[in-house]
């Protein structure tokens, strides 16, 4: 039978075609689906990252600290709201809302089930989908990178001008390697439909290996093990999670983009965060691991994928990409922002690169030499495999060459470098401000020039004041309020 007509697999045609009371039940549901899962994600980490670092985690607010996540987004929402003086304040009040609309629409093109029946009504679980409903996804996430850099610049502060701009490197960057692990995964689906994409990993893939006939897996973690390994790094970078948190880097930039932020414009910012770790989960299950699809050996069961029950195998497979957030936030330490940056660029971008030529090479041979999967792998994929892992073990040893002779010359018995060790702080100089510390030269400790500031806001205006705090013409200086135009500042414009 074919799959793209199973009575309960949705196609294209039957989005669009929901009574008016269906869709809304649809928006209520997505809306609640995703702010349950971040409630529950909230207590999700911190219990699990207590128990991996043998603590015990919340355990006061509803049965065995279950609600306290309910409980801080109610104190959230009743903080009192501080905004800073200096703030451009439409904007700096549209930033949050800007980064979560984003993540709730992302996921109106998640499939989540299959055709079923609510009061009657025979309906897909999924709120829409369409030809290009992956890159609608991706077109979210890039629409949120706004919310945070408007956020920060409308703070009026430098710290968290310099986390939203570290925040749009980091997000654009992660970004396109996030798109090219795609790639492989149109060519084999022939589709960017997300429900299509599920359908195309329904049934085992039929492989013929040097005339031996046999039922392969479907599911593309498997067929495209690289382009998974290259989406689980990016989506990490892309939601700005530990060890990739660098626009939170609390050493070096207070707290980041939302510094300023308090009360439940702040709740907004993490509200879009954890939502944004739901829905590259979600697409995750949906383009790697089947989709709502039972996993095997519960897939023999006929009754697996019909009815509700894909609902509890898709939320599953969610889960187990929740934990695997927490697990590297409670494992691993947080990058420097030159690694980071240096990692998506030089080696995630190249590498998914070669893979969708290797990728495209082994489908045209397979189309074209009329040859099978098993002898398009073995001829084409293999060698091409041995080419690069030959090609990065030399890089390897010609970057580590150094090092290696190093070590060497320590294991035989020199305490001294074999060259000269490189400058790392700046070199010494006068001071850099009349009033500051002691330079280098004198024996003090490099710092960075505290002079940055913030582009202003046009909204803002400025009042001539005196030092008794009586307004004088010329003495011109920043007070954050909006006022009348004067003709000082005409003058200065």
């Amino acid at each position: 039978m074919n799959v793209w007509a199973a009575a309960d697999q949705p196609t294209l045609e039957d989005f669009g075609n929901d009574v008016w009371w269906i869709v809304l039940i649809k928006i209520v549901g997505v809306f609640g689906v995703l702010v349950a899962m971040t409630l529950f994600a909230i207590v999700f980490e911190r219990k699990v990252v207590a128990r991996m670092q043998q603590r015990i985690g919340p355990n006061r607010v509803g049965p065995r600290g279950y609600l306290q996540s309910l409980a801080d987004g109610l104190k959230l929402a009743f903080k009192e709201d501080i905004m800073p003086a200096m703030a451009d304040k439409p904007v700096y009040f549209l930033a949050p809302v800007i980064a979560t609309i984003p993540a709730f629409v992302a996921f109106s093109v998640i499939p989540m089930g299959p055709v079923v029946s609510i009061f009657g009504e025979q309906t897909p679980l999924q709120l829409t989908d369409a030809p290009i409903g992956v890159l609608i996804i991706l077109a979210m996430s890039a629409m949120g990178i706004y919310g945070i850099v408007l956020g920060g610049w409308a703070s009026g502060s430098t710290y968290p001008l310099l986390g939203s701009l570290r925040s749009a490197a980091q997000m654009i960057s992660y970004e396109i390697a996030m798109g090219l692990s795609l790639v492989a995964v149109f060519l084999y689906a022939g589709t960017m439909s997300t429900s299509e994409i599920v359908a195309a990993q329904a049934d085992g893939s039929q492989l013929s290996f040097f005339g031996w006939e046999f039922t392969g897996p479907s599911w593309y973690v498997v067929l495209l093990p690289v382009s998974f390994v290259i989406y689980a790094i990016a989506v990490v970078g892309e939601t700005n999670r530990a060890p990739f948190d660098l626009p939170e880097a609390e050493s070096e930039l207070v707290g980041g983009f939302h510094t300023e932020y308090s009360s439940l414009k702040f709740a907004l910012f993490f509200l879009a965060e954890y939502i944004n770790m739901v829905t590259v989960s979600a697409l995750a299950a949906t383009l790697f691991l089947g989709g709502w699809r039972a996993p095997w050996p519960i897939s023999i069961w006929d009754g697996a994928n019909t009815g509700w029950w894909p609902l509890l195998w898709f939320f599953l497979k969610v889960v187990v990409a929740l934990f695997v957030f927490i697990w590297l936030r409670g494992t691993l330490p947080r990058l420097r922002y030159d690694q980071f940056m240096r990692f998506g660029w030089k080696v995630l971008v190249p590498v998914s690169l070669v893979w969708i030529l290797v990728v495209a090479t082994m489908r045209a041979v397979s189309r074209e030499a009329e040859l099978s999967a098993g002898e398009v792998a073995f001829y084409v994929g293999v060698p091409i495999a041995v080419v690069l892992l030959l090609g990065l073990w030399l890089a390897g040893r010609a970057g580590h060459r150094d090092t290696r002779l190093a070590a060497v010359e320590a294991a035989a018995g020199s305490n001294h470098p074999t060259s000269t060790e490189p400058e790392v702080l700046p070199p010494a100089g006068a001071r850099r401000q009349p009033s500051g510390g002691p330079s280098r030269a004198e024996g003090g400790f490099p710092v960075p020039p505290m002079d940055l500031t913030v582009p202003p806001s046009p909204r803002l205006r400025r009042q001539p004041v005196s030092t008794g705090g009586e307004p004088v013409p010329g003495a011109v200086v920043g007070t954050g309020r909006r006022g009348a135009t004067t003709s000082e500042e005409d003058g200065d414009a």
